[in-house]
């Protein structure tokens, strides 16, 4: 499942999410730390910080609390 979802900064579509993108975002929203996340995924702490950079790179959001306060408003 893939997300596409207008973001406040701009008035065109952002880019749709990637599934692993969503489910990082859902641990760290959720108060996980990247290590967490990982841990849950089964992946890295560098693959969850190179998720999250995309995530950010995406919907031009540029902190945690920005990408937390995206995924609490989504339902995530």
């Amino acid at each position: 499942m893939s997300l596409t979802l207008a973001t406040p900064y701009t008035e065109a579509p952002a880019p749709a999410l990637a599934p692993r993108e969503l489910e990082t975002l859902r641990h760290i929203a959720s108060g996980c730390t990247y290590l967490q996340a990982a841990r849950h995924m089964g992946l890295s702490r560098h693959t969850i910080d190179a998720y999250l950079r995309r995530i950010r790179a995406k919907l031009n959001i540029n902190t945690t609390a920005e990408l937390t306060r995206l995924a609490i408003s989504l339902g995530l």
